[in-house]
């Protein structure tokens, strides 16, 4: 590993480090597997952004740019934002991956995944000044992370696709439907459950007010809306989805109650399912996948097909 001093570029502060071949990456066309990685520092609204920009010898002209999601940074569960990125430079991708406001390392108040526009607009801004060569960028996101990029991709034309992971359509009805349909009936056949049910150590009380609980939630009237602003998440997602007109990816985890959540809100509106059969949608499922796709099988799938995806136009 080589790293080189900082230095400053168009206002960008950065510094440079040569990893390795990365394990599992697609060679560049002359097989050159060096990934160079570039720490930088930008501005959002005066706050100090920190991230990393990954590139190789063959960049080519468009980028993507990771979207953080959940209270994590920008090296993601398990180091997968680190490794995606990696496997995505290595075979001409470039990729940059952030921590927004209040976040990790970089300045500022931290701010709800449905705030962080003008954080993504600050990131977008530095791959162009780094990169100027990019020609446009994708956004890739898992869970809230997904529907943050959603919501900021049709208010930028440098934007030109999205990748969405698991994406966050949180509403407590929601919630409670999906734990219902999905998450009990599984729980009937954990051989645990059993094991605490035979031994006398269930506690039938706790668990009987937890299912009346997710009852409750999803027999609860729906509020009022009075303002567009205070439109529930899923009809907020649906008008971002329609907005945009760049090319969508969706990756689907199998065992994992956001997925699962999503895809019931999405099956009863005529609208998404309308949006989904569009030729510029694209949808994977990993069966076996959990949230954060954390085996590195999964993870290597979701790469391969992240890079095939942003190579197909």
């Amino acid at each position: 590993m080589r790293a080189a001093a900082g230095v400053h570029d168009g206002g960008i502060v950065s510094a440079t480090v040569t990893t390795g071949s990365i394990a599992g990456a697609e060679a560049p066309p002359d097989g050159d597997e060096l990934v160079k990685e570039r720490a930088l520092r930008f501005n959002c609204n005066g706050a100090a952004l920190y991230g990393i920009l990954s590139t190789s010898t063959h960049t080519g002209r468009r980028g993507v740019v990771i979207v953080v999601g959940g209270p994590q940074y920008r090296a993601g569960s398990h180091r997968q934002f680190a490794l995606l990125a990696r496997d995505l430079a290595a075979s001409g991708i470039p990729v940059l991956r952030f921590d927004y406001r209040g976040m990790g390392d970089s300045e500022g108040v931290a701010r709800a995944f449905d705030e962080i526009g003008e954080d993504l607009k600050a990131a977008v801004d530095c791959m162009f000044s780094a990169l100027p060569e990019l020609d446009d960028v994708v956004l890739w996101g898992l869970c809230d992370g997904a529907s943050a990029a959603l919501f900021y991709a049709a208010d930028d034309a440098r934007v030109s696709g999205v990748v969405l992971l698991n994406p966050w359509l949180r509403t407590e009805g929601g919630a409670a439907r999906a734990r219902l349909r999905h998450y009990y009936p599984l729980r009937l056949f954990e051989r645990e459950l059993w094991r605490k049910i035979l031994g006398g150590q269930l506690d039938y009380a706790a668990s009987l007010r937890s299912f009346a609980g997710v009852v409750r939630d999803v027999l609860r009237p729906k509020p009022a809306v009075a303002t567009a602003a205070a439109l529930p998440l899923p009809l907020r997602m649906r008008d971002a989805f329609f907005r945009f007109d760049g090319r969508v990816l969706l990756i689907m985890s199998g065992r994992d109650l956001t997925a699962k959540e999503f895809l019931s809100a999405v099956a009863g509106s005529a609208d998404w399912q309308k949006r989904l059969r569009l030729p510029s949608v694209t949808r994977h499922d990993l069966a076996a996948a959990d949230h954060t796709f954390s085996r590195r099988e999964w993870r290597d799938q979701v790469a391969a097909w992240t890079r095939d995806w942003v190579r197909s136009w």
